[in-house]
């Protein structure tokens, strides 16, 4: 499993991401969709990682690629996969009338994302290549556990907001679109991303946990995952 994440971390943006571009070209027919889709979840892949791992220094992830404990190609990892995947559930769903738009595409987006991700994630725990200093890493609590604190959120949520804004942009297409207006509605987009699911995850674990869930926590001797 190590050895396919490795690989994995080299070769699928490569793949991924000019399938991504031509698939959303196709499904919306349209660049400007193309480009939200894709900028939106490669610059909140960016963002997250340099607060949640090289500030807070709640995660990192264990690779050659990744010496401050994130990936420097990050944001093309988990950009151009959530991209694909979004591109497929956009075809997917446009066999209904109507289900592809906010509505449509922000459950179906959210669901597979959260799904997606939190697989992903426990498997990497499992392999060593991702390690989460959250509470329930410091519980001893099993990997799925683990990312289940924070998948629900920062993936989740994320495919919520981000399948409504791409939805939203199918529906309503702009008439002129320039590159500089695209690239704005996807910071504005992105940012959306970023602080509804961290203010959603502080929130839940001070229900959960008593505090912000936004320290590492020191794992209690004895107890594994």
């Amino acid at each position: 499993m190590r050895r396919a994440l490795r690989i994995y971390e080299v070769i699928g943006p490569a793949i991924a991401l000019p399938l991504a571009l031509a698939a959303w070209v196709m499904t919306a027919a349209s660049w400007h969709v193309a480009v939200l889709a894709v900028a939106v979840p490669v610059i909140h892949a960016y963002v997250v990682p340099v607060i949640g791992a090289g500030y807070l220094g709640m995660w990192r992830i264990n690779s050659p690629l990744a010496p401050n404990g994130y990936r420097w190609h990050h944001g093309f990892v988990f950009g151009s996969a959530t991209a694909l995947l979004a591109a497929a559930i956009c075809a997917a769903l446009s066999a209904w009338p109507g289900a592809n738009g906010p509505v449509g595409m922000a459950v179906a987006v959210g669901i597979t994302l959260l799904a997606v991700n939190w697989i992903y994630d426990a498997l990497a725990l499992r392999a060593g290549v991702l390690e989460v200093f959250n509470q329930p890493w410091a519980d001893g609590r099993t990997c799925w556990l683990v990312a289940a604190d924070y998948a629900i959120w920062f993936f989740g949520l994320f495919g919520v907001i981000y399948g409504a804004g791409l939805g939203h942009a199918l529906v309503h297409p702009r008439a002129e679109p320039s590159l500089l207006g695209t690239l704005g509605v996807a910071v504005l987009l992105c940012s959306m991303t970023i602080a509804v699911p961290s203010a959603c995850y502080v929130a839940a674990s001070y229900l959960r946990h008593g505090h912000s869930g936004c320290r590492p926590f020191p794992r209690r001797i004895g107890e594994g995952a």
